[in-house]
């Protein structure tokens, strides 16, 4: 079963108007359309068509977790928020080191209905930096693994990250790396500097991440392989990788909405939203990471979503748990932080956002250009909207949020995975009915 839907008045990320018919999954015409027998007719005058967007680092807590999020609650925030495919982290309970686990999360998302899962393999067997876990046989199941990770910890031994690096070429794999070296951020609460002293809180020093990128990267040049920076947060950082990617190393890096957006000041606060791995630097190091995302530098935004339970986020500081869920307000914050700065236009967002992480994922079916005989993954997303970020923009299980209270820009509109309206104006659909229709027939 699959739906058909028109898109009428619909601005291209290139600035020009079209119509758009989606059917059977595909986008069956664009252009100048008269009429499509039987269809849903959207009206997206004023509407902003992009390819649907693609997070490469996303927690879905399941399984494991699931008082945090599940498969379905996180896939449902990644449709509020316009994305339609998400990398899942492999930081489950069980870990996600074996076939049978990734192939699991698979399953879930399929039956699920509103975003592709792609399960991420961890490097090491459960997360413990001691022995590779079964990266071949993760890469070989029905999951297709190509990227492997133990982000929340770092791969510390440059042997094992070597081992990895060298591992994964046989299947154009790609080692994404939590850059933190393990011994200069023992008991870190914030970014180390004059605040961390005067608010008393153990700092964790920017050359904490830039040591480990600036080994990587040559380990990467070594052994010939891909290398991928997770949520790069510092100014240090970024030169690191210009001058890698000058050289001719194959690196690629990531940033998340937060870092685009705030900084350590608001630790001054206490408040545990605002608590994060790594944690919010300086405004020098925003203003750089912006920089470094125009310019290239920087391949794309990626959320880090991170959802907690309630108890694990109102408490004191030193007792709070890192991490902020960031898939319903990525895009406002990126529209808000490079494009009303004009440091990307549309078309950016829609390279950072889409096209280049399901490069860097190698996820096909995602991240194409929104023409004739293209999957049908799309977002309608209205530019000119604006309202205060409450929680009922939040459709994950948790609410640790950041941005609760601000007025942020934009607002998505519709949401369409493989053709199917996951988001009706606004709205996130209801569950049982996108399982139908996935199950349906629709790709998932």
């Amino acid at each position: 079963m699959s739906e058909r839907t028109l898109i009428q008045g619909a601005t291209l990320p290139d600035g020009s108007r079209a119509d758009l018919l989606l059917d059977g999954g595909v986008i069956a015409e664009v252009g100048s359309i008269a009429d499509a027998p039987g269809a849903t007719v959207v009206d997206a005058d004023g509407l902003l068509a992009l390819p649907g967007l693609v997070d490469l680092h996303t927690h879905l807590r399941e399984p494991g977790y699931e008082q945090s999020e599940t498969v379905l609650t996180g896939t449902q925030a990644a449709a509020a928020g316009g994305y339609t495919a998400v990398f899942a982290m492999a930081n489950t309970s069980p870990v996600a080191d074996t076939a049978g686990v990734v192939e699991q999360e698979l399953s879930l998302g399929r039956a699920a209905g509103y975003a592709t899962v792609q399960p991420i393999g961890a490097v090491t067997v459960g997360l413990k930096g001691e022995q590779l876990a079964e990266l071949g046989a993760m890469a070989h199941s029905r999951a297709r693994v190509r990227v492997f990770s133990d982000d929340g910890f770092c791969v510390a031994d440059p042997l094992l990250m070597r081992r990895a690096l060298e591992y994964v070429k046989a299947f154009d794999g790609v080692i994404a790396q939590h850059a933190q070296e393990p011994r200069l951020t023992q008991g870190a609460q914030m970014n180390e500097g004059a605040l961390s002293g005067e608010l008393g809180l153990a700092g964790w020093p920017a050359v904490a991440e830039e040591s480990i990128i600036a080994r990587d990267v040559l380990l990467a040049e070594h052994v010939g392989s891909r290398l991928h920076v997770c949520h790069l947060s510092t100014a240090g950082s970024v030169e690191v990788v210009r001058w890698a990617k000058a050289r001719g190393i194959d690196v690629t890096a990531e940033v998340t909405p937060h870092h685009l957006l705030l900084t350590e000041q608001l630790v001054a606060s206490y408040d545990p939203r605002y608590k994060v791995n790594p944690p919010l630097r300086r405004a020098e190091d925003v203003a750089a990471l912006r920089a470094a995302l125009a310019d290239g530098t920087i391949d794309i935004v990626a959320t880090d979503h991170a959802p907690h339970p309630v108890e694990a986020k109102e408490c004191e500081w030193d007792a709070a748990a890192n991490g902020m869920v960031g898939l319903e307000s990525a895009l406002s914050i990126v529209h808000q932080t490079m494009v009303e700065t004009g440091l990307l236009d549309w078309a950016g967002v829609a390279r950072v956002m889409s096209t280049t992480p399901a490069r860097i994922g190698r996820l096909d079916g995602h991240g194409t250009p929104l023409e004739a005989g293209a999957p049908a993954e799309v977002v309608l997303y209205d530019p000119n909207a604006s309202g205060v970020f409450g929680t009922e923009r939040l459709a994950g299980r948790s609410v640790n949020s950041p941005y609760l209270g601000r007025t942020l820009p934009g607002q998505v509109r519709w949401t369409f995975h493989a053709g199917i309206a996951t988001v009706r104006d606004g709205a996130v659909r209801d569950a049982s009915e996108v399982a139908a229709l996935a199950t349906g027939g629709a790709r998932g």
